[in-house]
């Protein structure tokens, strides 16, 4: 596939960690560290993204309280800016750099959670690019 056609879905994770608003934060951070990631998305009882929860997030809310137990969604960023499978990846790359973000969630026809693109998802495409060989565990 040409570089100019691929799509968000062509480089989204699928296999998601996610957290639940009402987790506390220490469980969501225990869960980042786990997975070795650095952005949650979080969902509701319904499992709809409510919001995401970065590690930056994380450490402001322990540089402000000192505290690792408040709930997700007092921390968590709320408005989310979130891309379609269908859109073209260079769009969202676009809105990574114009808003300083580091993932996108993925929303599906129905408003569901069905992915998320990072910023190593284009370091990883970027490396593949430039070197013309895929690694292995990349």
């Amino acid at each position: 596939m040409h570089l100019r056609n691929l799509t968000v879905s062509d480089l989204m994770t699928t296999a998601l960690v996610t957290a639940h608003e009402r987790e506390t934060v220490s469980v969501a951070d225990f869960n980042m560290k786990l997975a070795a990631i650095r952005h949650l998305p979080v969902i509701d009882d319904k499992r709809h993204l409510v919001g995401v929860l970065s590690n930056r997030d994380f450490l402001r809310e322990l540089g402000r309280t000192g505290r690792k137990e408040a709930p997700v969604h007092q921390v968590m960023t709320k408005r989310v800016i979130t891309v379609r499978p269908e859109q073209p990846a260079h769009e969202a790359a676009a809105l990574m750099l114009e808003h300083r973000i580091g993932a996108l969630p993925v929303i599906g026809e129905r408003g569901q959670l069905v992915g998320l693109i990072t910023e190593t998802d284009f370091l990883r495409l970027a490396h593949e690019a430039l070197g013309g060989v895929r690694m292995e565990g990349l």
